[in-house]
């Protein structure tokens, strides 16, 4: 895009925010991407924005024959569609499996510059400029876990006895927080929470009144041109408070045998789903147990590469691999009827994907996780967070795990 573009210097440090205040204003949908500069194997999500006014059908998401851009969200119930599955607990509110928009205007950044692909009017960065920033956000918002200490220690036992039933080996459990708020603004949440957490695949996601506000550190799946990537996440543990801690943590986890057993189940599941849809003996491991450092964590990522074969679309890559095995575990579907039996609150968009469909077919997708779901009309709130159960877990560690997974929007969700 940028060889063939027109070129603009960025106007201010806080421009971007008055770019999605505009949109929120003028458009149905947007979206913004932002990689925060991450040295990421593979390269983070491109700094990106997107607006548009045009919702598309789901025969439109998967029509290979238009050649148009396509920005948005598999939910995880989506699942459902591809398997004999179901979701039956209650909703905090209702979200759309499949919610993609076709933009009319985007725009691509690097620290400097602007690029379009066309001419942008003559008053279009003084339209922006004159766009109001608040003089105090709210992002404000009151929540409460779905399940007391208790009752998640007493469900990870559950399903370490589906362990020892053999119904599953690797099990990733989730609770949620939610909330109601009179007035909650979701862009000054993003960009509260991006500065505290700033992650490689961040994202705003506006869908008329529903907004996706995400941190997520994990890539879902990755494809240029015959070639497609996996990222999966498995193995956490904090940052440390000096550089010494810190690097007695990422040795930690770099030799914990409980982390590369997760790791490598998911690793596995994932190389198994790829064999499906790729050319035989070219699914490969790039990186096993990769530890890389976040804001507030380390995070082992191994990195699965294959060559697709001829005539594989997007639908045939989605139907083979979603949802991701490091939101469910293994083996994937009866783990997938163990988490609808045990979690409390149907997972909606958390634990979906997001991504950008380009033009040639190429496209990019998160994990949705370390992410605010928010619906302005409900005026309702909610996030996930969760961690793989095996048979080894440490219950009340699982639960400190994603007690550090919720920090930064717990954080960001106490207004201060």
């Amino acid at each position: 895009m940028k060889s063939t573009s027109f070129i603009y210097p960025i106007p201010e440090s806080n421009w971007i925010e008055r770019l999605c205040r505009w949109a929120d204003m003028k458009y149905d949908f947007f979206a913004f991407t932002n990689g925060n500069g991450y040295d990421y194997p593979e390269a983070p999500f491109s700094t990106r924005f997107f607006a548009g006014n045009t919702q598309l059908s789901p025969s439109e998401i998967w029509s290979e024959t238009n050649n148009f851009k396509k920005v948005g969200i598999i939910g995880y119930d989506f699942k459902n569609r591809l398997e004999n599955l179901k979701s039956e607990n209650n909703p905090f509110f209702e979200l759309p499996e499949l919610c993609f928009f076709k933009p009319s205007f985007s725009i691509e950044f690097d620290r400097e510059n602007i690029y379009s692909a066309i001419k942008l009017p003559e008053d279009f960065f003084e339209e922006i400029e004159r766009i109001p920033l608040p003089n105090s956000a709210n992002t404000s918002c009151i929540v409460s876990p779905q399940l007391s200490k208790e009752e998640y220690l007493e469900t990870v036992k559950t399903i370490q006895n589906h362990i020892v039933e053999g119904n599953t080996y690797e099990t990733n459990f989730c609770q949620a927080y939610s909330g109601s708020f009179k007035l909650w603004d979701p862009i000054s949440s993003y960009f509260k929470l991006n500065e505290l957490s700033p992650m490689p695949f961040s994202t705003l996601f506006k869908a008329k009144s529903q907004w996706l506000v995400s941190a997520s550190p994990e890539r879902y799946l990755k494809r240029t041109g015959s070639i497609i990537i996996a990222q999966p996440i498995k193995g956490t543990i904090k940052r440390g408070k000096s550089t010494a801690e810190d690097a007695i943590n990422k040795e930690t986890l770099a030799n914990s045998e409980k982390e590369q057993a997760e790791n490598l189940m998911i690793t596995d599941l994932m190389r198994n789903d790829l064999s499906k849809i790729s050319k035989t003996g070219s699914v490969e491991v790039r990186e096993l147990f990769g530890i890389y450092p976040l804001p507030r964590v380390f995070q082992m990522i191994s990195t699965i590469v294959s060559e697709l074969k001829a005539g594989i679309n997007f639908s045939d890559v989605i139907q083979a691999t979603f949802p991701m095995g490091s939101m469910t575990g293994a083996p994937k579907i009866r783990t997938m009827e163990t988490i609808e039996a045990l979690e409390s609150f149907k997972r909606g968009w958390f634990s979906g994907a997001f991504g950008v469909i380009e033009e040639n077919g190429d496209f990019d997708f998160s994990v949705i996780i370390r992410s605010i779901i928010a619906d302005l009309e409900a005026k309702k709130l909610f996030f996930g967070v969760g961690s793989a159960i095996t048979y080894d877990a440490d219950a009340a560690q699982e639960y400190e795990e994603c007690n550090l997974k919720a920090q930064a929007i717990l954080e960001v969700l106490s207004g201060k």
